[in-house]
């Protein structure tokens, strides 16, 4: 079966969905003890979030990248989530959804939310055809991130570095059944145009 071009995979439940970012230690562990983002996280600068796991291996280098040493999974409610979604401005101009560049560049001035849809990637992390949704928040949608839509944290450097290993070991099949699940996200059908999902 075909994956459309532009779909949300995720892992999800009826209430929640995870996504994924990668800090040094001075972000990442205090983040883990408080249960959400705290000092010397920056409200002030733009955070992306990933649904994609694989997306997230590929931005951190398997949690190899200086200042990406820890991945975590935040939990956040589908609410907010799709609040964030309903809100985006795409990263790039599309003239199927923008009447117009100015058009375009006046919404990515005054949105809260930033999408942009990469290559997915695979297991080895090469370029697949379809894409994967990378969400940018700032401003007021950063402050809800952080006080109104997590759930919870986890830290899953060991579950990325276990499947890097695996696969130097040429162990593809055991790397593979160590992926989180992720599957189509249902989103609103008006949610859905705002982003240019397929």
């Amino acid at each position: 079966m075909s994956i459309p071009q532009r779909q949300v995979r995720a892992g999800f439940t009826d209430e929640t969905i995870t996504v994924y970012q990668a800090y040094p230690p001075s972000i990442a562990e205090p983040a883990l003890v408080a249960g959400r983002f705290v000092a010397p996280f920056k409200r002030e600068r733009m955070t992306w979030v990933k649904p994609s796991f694989r997306w997230m291996m590929y931005r951190c280098g398997w949690a190899e990248k200086p200042g990406q040493e820890r991945v975590l999974a935040v939990e956040i409610t589908r609410e907010g989530f799709e609040w964030a979604l309903g809100r985006a401005c795409l990263s790039h101009h599309d003239p199927d959804r923008y009447p117009s560049r100015a058009d375009w560049a006046a919404l990515l001035r005054t949105s809260p939310v930033r999408v942009q849809w990469d290559p997915e990637r695979s297991l080895e992390l090469a370029p697949l055809p379809h894409r994967s949704l990378q969400v940018g928040l700032t401003g007021p949608a950063v402050v809800r991130y952080v006080d109104e839509w997590i759930v919870g944290l986890r830290d899953v450097t060991d579950t990325a570095r276990a499947i890097r290993t695996r696969l130097r070991a040429g162990d593809r099949d055991g790397a593979a059944a160590l992926l989180p699940t992720e599957r189509p996200y249902p989103l609103p059908a008006v949610v859905a145009a705002v982003i240019g999902a397929s």
